[in-house]
């Protein structure tokens, strides 16, 4: 089968992938969603033409978006991601015996039924009895959330559904909705890519938190294949704690080093 499936992720840039098939194609009340078969990445969850996860690269993402902040509070037990559907965040957040509650806020009932039928490693622990699955309105359910522990923000590219979610407004409800250690992470794209995104997202967690902070990942698939993480901590953040379970990209030295920032990176952000 001689198909590709092209990601134009900027008017200039795009990324090609060879498909062997296609497993699962509709629109849905929100978004075109389709899964595919690829030949260098395996199966992959695609919404409105953007990639959001393969079964290659997944783990980077998944790990680095709950691990990094999740070993930076002192005792994690009720924990929210907003978006994410594909349920690899929740995976990764009941990998942490402290964690009671794990719910997962994800506007598309059908990201959620693809993900279970076709990505199994991934969603697996949307079964988890720990695992609360709410199918609403993330910036709704913000309003109303109290005593988290950690939120993360797992969204698509701020257009259509998500584009909710990367204003100030959002972040400030984030804080409302975190207790007194409370710590957030939200997706922030690419620095090579989409600087002012980055910019746009600093300044609103900076904004609503006295703590923020940008980490980066490497994530192929990605736009750039450099990805950024932007945290806010309602306290000066402590040393992290140890881990016990194992992980296939994050370890303690990158927990680090992850914060260290190259200087274009650092000069975005001033």
């Amino acid at each position: 089968m001689n198909t590709w499936f092209t990601e134009l992720q900027t008017r200039n840039v795009s990324l090609g992938l060879r498909i062997e098939d296609v497993l699962w194609h509709e629109k849905t009340p929100y978004q075109e969603l389709a899964v595919l078969q690829t030949e260098a990445y395996g199966r992959m969850l695609v919404l409105d033409g953007a990639i959001q996860t393969t079964i290659v690269d997944e783990f980077v993402y998944h790990e680095m978006i709950t691990h990094v902040p999740l070993l930076l509070h002192p005792n994690p037990k009720k924990v929210a991601v907003v978006g994410g559907g594909d349920g690899g965040a929740i995976r990764e957040i009941l990998k942490h015996p402290s964690v009671e509650e794990a719910h997962l806020i994800e506007i598309d009932e059908k990201v959620v039924e693809a993900s279970k039928r076709f990505l199994p490693e991934i969603s697996e622990a949307l079964d988890d009895e720990r695992a609360k699955v709410h199918f609403t309105d993330g910036i709704a359910w913000m309003k109303e959330a109290r005593d988290y522990d950690v939120i993360m923000v797992d969204s698509t590219d701020p257009v259509g559904p998500a584009e909710g979610l990367f204003v100030p407004e959002f972040y400030q409800s984030i804080y409302d909705a975190l207790g007194p250690d409370g710590i957030m992470v939200a997706q922030s794209e690419s620095p090579f890519l989409e600087p002012d995104i980055i910019q746009r997202v600093m300044a609103g967690v900076s904004k609503a938190f006295p703590v923020a902070r940008l980490y980066l990942a490497s994530i192929p698939t990605y736009p750039s294949g450099l990805w950024s993480f932007t945290l806010g901590s309602k306290k000066p953040l402590q040393k992290p704690r140890q881990a016990t379970f194992k992980t296939r990209y994050w370890t303690p030295e990158i927990q680090t080093s992850c914060f260290q920032l190259p200087r274009f990176v650092e000069d975005l952000i001033r």
